[in-house]
C-alpha cells in the first residue's frame, strides 16, 4: 500500500488529508485560502514532504478545484462522489448526509440509491452566511455560538444570502432583540434554508450525518437541526473528520501517483502562468487627473466650528442606519459642532450615548433647543434618549441636499444596505425609488468582499484608486459575483483591479437594477449624491463616469441623513429640547425582553425595551394594543382588507352539514371562497377552510416543498393542506383552474400557472395518509361542462350528485360570489366618502386576492391605518371602463391592477401601493405596467415585496416617505 493525498479547496479554506499506508489518518489540516488557491496548494504539498512518502497517491475535490485541475491535468474528484466513499466506509448505516461549507451546501440521501442535492451560485445558509452574520453582530463566531445556546425566542429571518438576512436582522437590533436570540435565529434561518431549498420535498429522517466546518464548529446549530428535523441524539453523528471529510474521500480515491518534485513543478507553472482578464477604462488616468477631481468636491465641503466655546443654541440629528450610527450637532449657522459615524456593532443606544456623553463632556453648558431622529432605529432613538421628534429618511437626505445644491433636482443615497433615489420637480419630490431586499448596489455590497479578501473596507477602497484595468463584473448580486471575482484572480487580476471593478458593478446596480436608467435624461443635471457608500472615491469617480455628468458629493455625504435631521429640528423646534442631560445619561440603562402578544391574532413577537427612568417601547408590534394612548376617542379608520376577512368568516358562519369537504383557504381560493362555500352548501356538504397561515404551519409544510423558487403564497399550500389532513377529514377539493372568471376587462382570463395548477404539485409531492384528494380541471367558462365535469370527479371518490342540484348550485353560488363583489364594491364606496369627509388620503393597497393572508401581507393594512391612510384594495375598485394597456393583458388578476392604477390617477386623494411576492415573475410585468400607468398620471409608485419574513421597519420607511411626499406636495410638514 502507498500513501494517499486527498486535498478539498472549496470556496474558503482548503483541507488536507494524508492516508498512511494502513490507510489510517496521519495528517489533517483546515485552513482559509483567501482566494490565493494556487499559492496555498503549492505550500501546502511541500509541507506535506515530512508526513509522506514518495511516490504516493494525490487527488483534489471541492468548488475552488475544477479549474486548478484542468489547467494542471491534475485528478479530480467530485466532492459529491468523494464523501460518498467516505461515508461508505466510516458511517455506512448513514441514511442522510448534510454538509455546510463557505459557500457550498449539500445533502446526500442514501436510501435506495444516492441522490444527491447541491446549492447554486447563491451562499445562501452556508459558512460564509453565518460569518457575515456574526460580523453584523460585532461577535466572533465562537461567542456566537456560545450565547444561541441562552436563546429563549426565535425571530424569522431569511437565509438566502446574507444581504437580504441583514435587513431582517438590523430591525431586530433597532428593537433591542438579544444577541442570544438573534444568534439562535440565524442558525434556525440556515436550517430553514436547508430543508425548503435543498431537501425539496424529501424527508431528512434516519441517522443524519453533520459534516463541514459550520456543522463541526457550531453546536448551536446542531442544536437547531437536531429540535426543527426532531431527531434523536442517537440519530445524529458530526465526526471529528467532519471538516475534513471530502479531502478524506478525496485521498481514499485517489489512484494516480505523483512525486513532490512533479507535483511542485505542477503548481509552480500554474502560479506563474500568464493569464488576461476582460477590464474595463482605468478610474484615473494619472496622479494628476485624481488631484483635480478631488479638489473639485471640495467645493463641496461642509463648514465645522469649534464645540467646546460655542455659547448658542445648537440643534441635534441622528441617524440609525441599517449597519452604522450617524449624529451631527450643528449651529445657527448650520456649521457641524460635532460629528460621529460608528458602526453599529449591534449596540446602537450605547453608541448615541457615547457620543451625547462626550459632547456634554466637551461643552458642559451646551443649550440643545433641538434633536430629531432618523432611520432604521428612529423609534429606538426618541424613545430612549427623549428626543424631541424624528423624521423619515426621505426628507432628511432632501433637506441636506437642498443646502449644497438648492437647484437640487436629483439625489442618490446609497447606504450600507439601501439606495433611496428622490427625483425633485418644482422644488418638491415628483419620485421616490428605494431599493428592495436586496442590497447588492449598496456599500455592504463592497464591505462584504472586501472582508472575504482580508481587507478592511477603507484600505479595499483605496486599491480601487490605483487601478489601471479594472475587472469587469456586470451587475449581478454578492454572492452570485463571488465565482466572478474568483475567476479574475485565478486569471491573475490584481486586488486594485478588483476593488475597482467591484465599485463600478455596485454603481451599475443603482443605475440599472434599482433606478432602472434609461438615459441620462431619467436621472437629472443638478445631481448630489450621499451615503457611506460615496465617501468611497471609487464609487463617486465611477458614477461620474457611467453618466458622463460631474456631481456634487457633499464632504459629509456619510452623514446627510443626520445633517438633515439637524437642519430639520432647527426649523420646527423653537424649546429647548427634552433630550436627556449629563446626569440622566451616566445613569442610563435599557433592558430588553422577548415576548409574545396574546393580544389578537397576529401573536407578534415584541420586543419590550424598558429604560431607566421606566419608560418604554413596545417595539415589533403590527397594531396598537401594546401601546398605551390617551383617553381621546381614536377615529376608526376604513380598512376594507379588515372588512373582506371578516365578510368571508360571515360566509361561513351559518352553514353546517354532518357532511364535510376540506379545502385550503390559499391562492385564488381567497377569492372563490364564496362561491364554493356557497355551492357545496346547497349540494348538503359544510367546506372545512383551513384557517389563515401562520408561520408554524408554514413550518409543519414546508419539508413537502420541492421548489424553493416558487413564491411565498404557494409555498404555503402545503402547510394548509397538512393542517386539513390532520383534521382527518375524508375529503379535500382542490381543483386546477386554468382560467379564472371573466370579468370582461381583458383579453383573456388565466390564472397565473402557480395558482393555476399547484394542486399538482400537492399530489405529486405530499403524503396525504387516507385522506382523499380531489383536483379536477375545472372552470366556469361552460355552465354545462362545469356541471358535468363536476360530477363525474365526485364519482371517481364515490360520492354522486345530482345534475340538476348541481345545475342550481352553480347558480346559486355564482350570484353569492356577484353579491360578495358587489357588496365589497360598496364598501369601498363607503370608505372612499369617509375619507373625503375627514380630509384622509386613501391608499389602494393592490396584489392578488390571497395577499390578504396576514402571513402573506403582514398586516401592512394595519400599518397604513395607523398613519392615517384609509385602506381600500384592487379589488374592490368599482368597475370601470376598460382601459388600454402596453401588455398583453391576460390575466384577470394583473387586469384589476390596471384598472386600478387608472382608477388612481383619475383621483387627487388616492394613491396606490403594489404588494409583489418574492419569486413572482409575471410581476415584472406588472410592476412596469403599473409604474407606467402611474407615472403618467403624475402619481407617486410604490412597491413593496414580501415573503416570509416580517420587516414593517423598512415598509414603514417606504410607507412614510410617501406619505412625507404627499404632504410636502400639499404644502404641509412632513415626517
Amino acid at each position: 500500500m502507498t500513501y494517499k493525498i486527498g486535498f478539498d479547496i472549496g470556496s474558503t479554506t482548503i483541507k488536507a488529508v494524508v492516508l498512511d499506508e494502513n490507510q489510517q489518518i496521519c495528517y489533517k489540516s483546515y485552513e482559509r485560502h483567501k482566494a490565493q488557491v494556487r499559492q496555498k496548494a503549492l505550500e501546502k504539498i511541500k509541507e506535506l514532504e515530512r508526513y509522506t512518502k514518495e511516490p504516493f497517491q494525490f487527488a483534489i475535490s471541492g468548488s475552488g478545484a475544477l479549474g486548478l485541475c484542468d489547467d494542471g491535468k491534475l485528478p479530480f474528484v467530485q466532492e459529491v462522489f468523494a464523501s460518498a466513499t467516505a461515508i461508505r466506509k466510516y458511517y455506512p448505516d448513514t441514511d442522510c448526509a448534510i454538509e455546510l461549507g463557505g459557500e457550498d451546501a449539500k445533502i446526500l440521501f442514501f436510501k435506495g440509491s444516492i441522490e444527491q442535492r447541491m446549492n447554486s451560485t447563491c451562499a445562501g445558509g452556508t459558512g460564509a452566511f453565518i460569518d457575515q452574520m456574526a460580523s453584523l453582530l460585532d461577535v466572533d463566531l465562537e461567542t456566537m455560538n456560545e450565547v444561541s445556546l441562552k436563546h429563549d425566542k426565535i425571530y424569522p429571518i431569511a437565509s438566502r444570502c446574507g444581504v437580504f438576512a441583514k435587513t431582517d436582522v438590523q430591525p431586530l437590533i433597532n428593537q433591542g432583540v438579544s444577541k442570544s436570540n438573534l444568534s439562535a435565529s440565524i442558525f434556525q434561518a440556515v436550517v430553514d434554508q436547508t430543508i425548503t431549498s435543498l431537501a425539496q420535498g424529501r424527508d431528512i429522517e434516519g441517522n443524519v450525518l453533520f459534516l463541514g466546518g459550520p456543522l463541526y464548529f457550531l453546536s448551536g446549530l446542531r442544536d437547531r437541526f437536531q429540535e426543527t428535523l426532531k431527531l434523536a441524539d442517537n440519530q445524529i453523528t458530526c465526526p471529528d473528520t467532519a471538516i475534513n471529510f471530502v479531502a478524506l474521500g478525496a485521498a481514499l480515491c485517489a489512484d494516480k501517483m505523483f512525486t513532490r518534485d512533479e507535483l511542485v513543478s505542477i503548481l509552480e507553472d500554474l502560479l506563474n502562468a500568464p493569464s488576461s482578464t476582460e477590464s474595463t477604462r482605468p478610474l484615473f488616468e494619472d496622479k494628476a487627473d485624481y488631484e483635480t477631481f478631488k479638489a473639485r468636491h471640495h467645493q463641496s465641503d461642509a463648514k465645522y466650528a469649534d464645540l467646546s466655546l460655542y455659547t448658542g443654541k445648537a440643534y441635534l440629528g441622528v441617524d440609525s442606519g441599517s449597519t452604522t450610527t450617524k449624529l451631527v450637532l450643528l449651529n445657527e449657522d448650520h456649521e457641524i459642532l460635532y460629528e460621529s459615524y460608528t458602526s453599529n456593532k449591534g449596540d446602537p443606544l450605547a453608541v448615541v450615548r457615547a457620543d451625547l456623553m462626550k459632547i456634554y463632556e466637551t461643552n458642559p453648558n451646551i443649550r440643545i433647543y433641538g434633536s430629531y431622529a432618523t432611520g432604521y432605529g428612529e423609534e429606538l432613538m426618541r424613545h430612549a434618549f427623549h428626543l424631541d421628534g424624528g423624521i423619515v429618511e426621505t426628507i432628511a437626505h432632501y433637506t441636506a441636499a437642498c443646502l449644497f445644491n438648492p437647484e437640487v433636482d436629483y439625489i442618490l443615497d446609497i447606504g450600507g444596505q439601501d439606495i433611496k433615489c428622490f427625483k425633485i420637480r418644482d422644488g418638491r419630490i415628483d419620485d421616490i425609488v428605494l431599493n428592495e431586499a436586496c442590497s447588492s448596489g449598496c456599500g455592504s455590497f463592497i464591505e462584504t468582499f472586501a472582508k472575504s479578501l482580508g481587507y478592511d473596507v477603507e484600505t479595499f477602497a483605496q486599491l480601487g484608486l490605483k487601478s489601471k484595468n479594472p475587472v469587469e463584473l456586470g451587475t449581478r448580486c454578492t454572492v452570485f459575483m463571488n465565482s466572478g471575482v474568483k475567476q479574475a484572480q485565478k486569471n491573475g487580476a490584481t486586488i486594485e483591479d478588483i476593488s475597482a471593478g467591484l465599485c463600478k458593478s455596485v454603481v451599475k446596480n443603482a443605475l440599472y437594477k434599482v433606478i432602472r436608467a434609461k438615459n441620462k435624461k431619467d436621472i437629472g443635471e443638478h445631481i448630489v449624491v450621499q451615503g457611506g457608500t460615496f465617501q468611497n472615491d471609487a464609487v463617486l469617480r465611477s458614477f461620474e463616469q457611467e453618466l458622463g455628468l460631474e456631481v456634487i458629493r457633499p464632504s459629509i455625504a456619510h452623514l446627510m441623513g443626520a445633517f438633515g435631521a439637524a437642519l430639520y429640528a432647527q426649523k420646527l423646534h423653537r424649546t429647548r429640547s427634552s433630550i436627556l442631560n449629563y446626569e440622566q445619561l451616566k445613569n442610563f440603562t435599557h433592558k430588553s425582553v422577548s415576548t409574545t402578544c396574546q393580544g389578537c391574532t397576529n401573536h407578534c413577537a415584541l420586543t419590550i425595551n424598558t429604560f431607566s427612568d421606566g419608560s418604554r417601547l413596545v417595539a415589533g408590534n403590527k397594531c396598537e394594543k401594546m401601546i398605551i394612548h390617551d383617553q381621546k376617542e381614536k377615529l376608526e379608520i376604513p380598512d376594507l382588507f379588515k372588512e373582506k376577512a371578516s365578510m368571508m368568516q360571515k360566509v361561513q358562519k351559518n352553514i353546517s352539514h354532518g357532511k364535510k369537504i376540506g379545502m385550503p383557504l390559499v391562492l385564488n381560493n381567497y377569492d372563490l371562497l364564496p362561491f364554493w362555500t356557497n355551492f357545496f352548501d346547497v349540494l348538503g356538504y359544510e367546506v372545512v377552510w383551513s384557517t389563515p397561515s401562520t408561520l408554524d404551519m408554514y413550518h409543519d409544510g414546508q419539508h413537502t416543498i420541492p421548489s424553493d423558487t416558487a413564491c411565498f403564497p404557494a409555498k404555503l399550500v402545503h402547510g394548509h393542506i397538512k393542517q386539513l389532513v390532520d383534521q382527518e377529514l375524508p375529503l379535500i377539493f382542490y381543483p386546477c383552474m386554468t382560467y379564472n372568471l371573466d370579468e370582461n376587462q381583458s383579453d383573456n382570463h388565466y390564472n397565473c400557472p402557480l395558482v393555476a395548477y399547484y394542486p399538482e404539485v400537492i399530489a405529486a409531492n405530499m403524503d396525504l395518509n387516507n385522506t382523499k384528494f380531489l383536483y379536477p380541471f375545472i372552470s366556469f367558462d361552460n355552465e354545462k361542462n362545469f356541471v358535468e365535469k363536476m360530477i363525474k370527479s365526485f364519482e371517481t371518490v364515490d360520492i354522486h350528485f345530482n345534475k340538476n342540484d348541481v345545475k342550481i348550485a352553480f347558480r346559486t353560488a355564482m350570484n353569492k360570489y356577484r353579491d360578495f363583489h358587489e357588496e365589497l364594491v360598496q364598501k369601498h364606496i363607503d370608505a372612499v366618502k369617509f375619507a373625503r369627509e375627514h380630509n384622509l388620503q386613501i391608499a389602494v393597497l393592490c396584489g392578488r386576492p390571497y395577499h390578504l393572508d396576514p402571513l402573506v401581507n403582514h398586516q401592512i393594512n394595519q400599518l397604513l391605518t395607523t398613519l392615517g391612510f384609509v385602506v381600500v384594495s384592487e379589488e374592490s375598485v368599482p368597475r370601470q371602463p376598460a382601459h388600454k394597456v402596453n401588455v398583453l393583458n391576460q390575466w384577470t388578476y394583473h387586469a384589476r391592477l390596471y384598472q386600478a392604477a387608472h382608477y388612481v390617477c383619475e383621483n387627487p386623494d388616492m394613491n396606490l401601493i403594489q404588494l409583489v411576492s418574492f419569486g413572482c415573475g409575471i410581476d415584472a410585468i406588472t410592476t412596469d405596467e403599473v409604474k407606467t400607468i402611474l407615472k403618467e398620471g403624475h402619481k407617486f409608485y410604490t412597491q413593496i415585496k414580501i415573503d416570509e419574513i416580517d420587516n414593517q421597519d423598512a415598509v414603514k420607511i417606504r410607507l412614510r416617505s410617501l406619505q412625507s411626499a404627499l404632504a410636502q406636495n400639499k404644502g404641509g410638514q412632513h415626517g
